[in-house]
């Protein structure tokens, strides 16, 4: 029966990823201490170094941003909204000479 491969938390990962990146020990000994495989080592050092600056991101000014950007749509459909509420009293007008 195959074996079935071990999956790893994140906080799994960040952890083997700065151990790494402390530099202390070898990335064999680091395998070997959390039993993961060399390769997939280095690939998680990667993607840690790849994506630390996302860490530091501004989020406030994005959620600023969003929050414009929804009371934008927000505001643009009430006016479509007022819009057809317009059209749809003056079609009844309209139809309603008719109806008599």
């Amino acid at each position: 029966m195959p074996k079935k491969p071990r999956t790893f938390s994140p906080q799994e990962k960040a952890q083997v990823a700065i151990a790494t990146l402390k530099g202390e020990k070898t990335i064999a000994q680091i395998a070997s201490e959390y039993q993961v495989h060399p390769t997939q080592i280095s690939l998680w050092k990667k993607q840690a170094l790849e994506n630390i600056s996302e860490i530091f991101k501004d989020n406030r000014r994005k959620e600023k941003q969003s929050e414009f950007e929804h009371q934008r749509q927000l505001d643009n459909l009430y006016k479509v909204i007022g819009q057809r509420d317009i059209e749809l009293d003056w079609l009844k007008k309209k139809f309603s000479v008719f109806d008599s």
